[in-house]
């Protein structure tokens, strides 16, 4: 049954790749581009009532400048998707959304990030609380060397969330319920979370990202270690996370971002080139630079 499965899955992605390319071609050709050497981002970076807003963002490793005056907003109850090459900064923004870049010690980033009023790259901001609220969920799953319970658990006990038994057999059950995880592991919550599969580790992380109450999830290449059962499995859980919470990804493949993002936001060599609506952005890119990285021209 797993064997029928996966291949039908891969024929389902050859399929969608197929198709989307030859259209995207076609559609292409008949729009005139703007040049490759124009590095001003192409598109609305705005929306309305944004959750996050982002202006003017700088970021340096050393003397290296990685990101270039990037301005981006993040809506709510949307998934963003980030694509590119490798090295073109995607990792790097999404990290300065929660502050992870303050654990580099060369990284410096310039420029303010709004949410809800306040400017997160403010020093008087505490990074901990924030990190709850904008949660993190890694490329590599990697689930704390405790039990599934204690997984869940030691989030909104360090944020004093839910301290009684009854209140954190709660979070548990519903941060594993919303992370379509509850029915496989109910039985056997006390057992280390090493011992699940890869997509059953990466489900137990976002379920744990949830259970501190976040309002942003940010996802770096979440799927990137996983089989197309669990790939799907993950990307079935954030189309229904996004009804609750804003979700950035950065993804290396096109084909993810087409099915699960309502926006897409292409960078280049720190440069956010273009952004737009998922569908536009993959059928009508309106810069050369897209259509090349959209068609497999380089990437």
């Amino acid at each position: 049954m797993e064997t029928t499965t996966t291949q039908t899955d891969k024929q389902a992605v050859k399929a969608f790749t197929d198709n989307h390319v030859k259209d995207t071609v076609e559609i292409q050709s008949k729009l005139p581009k703007v040049d490759r050497e124009n590095r001003a981002t192409v598109g609305d970076v705005r929306v309305e009532d944004p959750r996050m807003r982002c202006t003017d963002i700088n970021v340096y490793y050393g003397d290296k400048h990685a990101i270039n005056d990037l301005n981006l907003d993040v809506g709510k109850s949307e998934i963003l998707s980030m694509i590119g090459p490798s090295g073109c900064g995607k990792s790097t923004f999404l990290r300065c959304l929660n502050r992870m870049n303050d654990t580099i010690d060369i990284c410096r980033v310039t420029g303010t990030i709004e949410m809800d009023g306040q400017d997160i790259n403010d020093h008087e901001i505490d990074v901990v609380p924030l990190r709850a609220t904008v949660g993190m969920v890694f490329q590599k799953p990697n689930p704390f060397p405790k039990s599934i319970r204690e997984n869940i658990t030691f989030g909104p006990k360090i944020h004093g969330l839910a301290t009684g038994k009854d209140d954190l057999e709660e979070v548990v059950v519903n941060s594993l319920k919303k992370a379509g995880l509850w029915e496989e592991v109910k039985d056997r919550l006390d057992q280390p979370g090493t011992g699940l599969s890869g997509g059953q580790q990466q489900r137990l992380c976002i379920a744990r990202t949830i259970a501190v109450e976040p309002e942003i999830i940010l996802m770096d290449e979440p799927c990137s270690a996983l089989d197309p059962i669990s790939t799907a499995a993950i990307e079935e859980l954030m189309l229904e996370l996004r009804e609750s919470y804003s979700i950035c990804i950065v993804s290396h493949s096109m084909q993810q971002a087409a099915r699960v993002s309502d926006r897409t936001a292409y960078f280049h060599l720190g440069d956010l080139i273009e952004v737009g609506e998922t569908e536009q952005i993959f059928h009508e890119p309106s810069h050369q630079l897209t259509e090349d990285y959209i068609t497999g021209r380089f990437g």
